[in-house]
């Protein structure tokens, strides 16, 4: 790949908000679901690589040092006329990427070979790295599995009706592709879904990482959920909540009625038993009615000669247990 500074068009004195805001720029000029040119998903995937590379704090100073390449694969650093390193003379050796991020150093002496008092084999570490059977001296030996690449965070939002019926949405991952996910029914906020080897290239050949996609709910307009329960505020009027009523009221699946006892007072909370979301056994949560009582829109004369009269003679303290 080119050099990451160049495919976003930044200097490599830029600081990091001047490498996102290229970024998005070029992101959004090249979007594959947006863009004409006949390059495009080539691109956005490069523009997508270069900024995994220089958008993130310590592979930027990786690469601006020489230890990773524009792919974010490490260099072999040391050989250099097998000069002395760290390790003393003779001391050489190379950094890779570790499983969890970032890169770890190994350092090994050349000299001595088996035998010479503190040799090292070279077979032995490259049957670490690249999985080699025949490591000297080892037949026989059961060969090891190449480091694989590292996972990829991604998170993608639905709308709650898409929770709970499933639906495909689409997720653009850090990697530089855009993957159409399905998401099962009745999938709780912050669930993540695993894209078996989506994730980032393995650095020395073995399978690809996987792609981590955390689910978010969106907010929606009335309903609010705690985790497989809802929670709703219904409007009623002060006769309904005074005389009693039956009115009707939305869930996920159409709307019910519910039966308002006489006498009830603005944030009473009624239950409707298996009205929410539903879970892996067949079940569903319930829905949380909490009842808020609404005036009229426009000032009524004889409901305040009323409330005057009540004020005068029926005055009672709602509030005398908070004092």
């Amino acid at each position: 790949m080119r050099d990451p500074y160049t495919v976003l068009g930044v200097p490599k004195t830029a600081d990091a908000a001047e490498i996102k805001k290229a970024y998005r720029k070029l992101a959004k000029k090249y979007h594959p679901d947006q863009s004409t040119d006949a390059k495009a998903k080539d691109k956005f995937a490069e523009i997508g690589s270069a900024y995994e590379i220089i958008g993130d704090e310590k592979k930027r100073g990786a690469y601006d040092r020489g230890e990773i390449d524009a792919e974010g694969k490490p260099r072999f650093q040391g050989f250099e006329g097998f000069g002395a390193g760290a390790g003393g003379p003779g001391a050489s050796g190379f950094s890779r990427q570790a499983p969890g991020g970032g890169y770890e150093h190994f350092e090994f002496n050349l000299g001595g070979g088996r035998g010479g008092g503190g040799g090292f084999d070279a077979s032995d570490l490259f049957a670490d790295l690249f999985g080699n059977a025949g490591r000297r001296g080892g037949g026989g030996q059961q060969a090891r599995t190449p480091q694989k690449g590292a996972d990829a965070a991604a998170s993608v939002t639905i709308g709650l009706a898409e929770a709970v019926k499933g639906t495909t949405a689409r997720v653009a991952l850090p990697t530089g592709r855009t993957l159409d996910v399905s998401v099962p029914a009745g999938i709780e906020e912050g669930k993540q879904i695993r894209l078996k080897g989506q994730g980032y290239a393995s650095p020395v050949g073995g399978e690809a990482g996987d792609a981590m996609v955390t689910v978010q709910i969106a907010k929606h307009p009335y309903f609010k959920v705690e985790g497989r329960d809802l929670r709703l505020d219904l409007p009623v009027t002060l006769y309904e909540a005074v005389l009693g009523a039956k009115v009707n009221v939305p869930t996920l699946n159409g709307a019910v009625e519910l039966a308002v006892p006489a006498g009830s007072s603005g944030g009473r909370t009624l239950r409707l038993r298996g009205k929410g979301l539903p879970n892996a056994q067949g079940g569903a949560g319930d829905l949380f009615v909490t009842l808020r009582i609404v005036l009229p829109e426009t000032a009524d004369p004889e409901l305040t000669a009323l409330m005057r009269k009540w004020e005068a003679d029926k005055r009672y303290d709602p509030r005398k247990d908070l004092i």
